[in-house]
């Protein structure tokens, strides 16, 4: 069964940074990109961010271009995503997802196979 974990979510204030890391396991993982996701009540569900997994192409919304910054660790299937510069509209429950199939990769939730729990990132002013 495959399983997406992120963790590294918190409190900080604007200004501040924070590391959130997606894991991934599962005999039956195989993912072309991995996406970040983000939402805030009352939001929908926004595309913070992708990464290409061979090639390790980066893509990012450009609410957070310049601030946000993607990684991986390919023989541990993880992907990290560093935030810097955090402002309080950042606020949101952000979300890993992987995508199996390079046509299902972008900016579209629900083209994605795989999704995580989310974790809680909260800015203060």
């Amino acid at each position: 069964q495959v399983q997406l974990v992120e963790s590294g979510g918190g409190s900080v204030q604007a200004g501040g940074s924070l590391r959130l890391s997606c894991a991934a396991s599962g005999h039956e993982y195989r993912s072309v990109c991995v996406g970040w996701f983000r939402q805030a009540p009352g939001k929908e569900r926004e595309w913070v961010a992708r990464i290409y997994i061979n090639f390790g192409n980066t893509y990012y919304a450009d609410s957070v271009k310049g601030r946000f910054t993607l990684s991986q660790e390919q023989a541990k299937n993880m992907v990290y995503l560093q935030m810097d510069n955090l402002k309080p509209e950042d606020t949101a429950m952000y979300y890993c997802a992987a995508a199996a199939a390079l046509s299902l990769c972008g900016t579209t939730p629900g083209r994605y196979n795989y999704w995580g729990q989310g974790t809680q990132v909260t800015v203060s002013s």
